[in-house]
């Protein structure tokens, strides 16, 4: 957990680590297209690249939900003044 803190405490919320795990599932295609597109090794290292890219993903969800949980436990205002977006309910009037 003292990673998750420190990771909060530098101002890193759960909507960074989910967009770098979207962010990486597209790298992952773009990174595939390219390798096909430019090297002549063929599919085979073109799945290398897009599998490796793409195995990002589950570790900034990962980080994401970690990093969720502890935004609910911790203050509810994040390193800018501001409440998480995924933190929100559809009755709260506070944001």
């Amino acid at each position: 957990m003292a990673i998750v803190r420190r990771l909060h405490e530098a101002g890193i919320t759960s909507e960074h680590a989910y967009a770098a795990a979207f962010g990486s599932i597209g790298l992952s295609l773009l990174s595939w297209i390219a390798s096909m597109k430019a090297e002549q090794a063929g599919v085979e290292r073109a799945d290398r690249w897009g599998i490796f890219v793409g195995e990002w993903a589950p570790t900034f969800f990962g980080l994401g939900l970690a990093l969720a949980g502890y935004e609910r436990e911790a203050p509810t205002t994040t390193s800018k003044g501001r409440r998480s977006a995924w933190l929100d309910h559809p009755g709260d009037k506070t944001g």
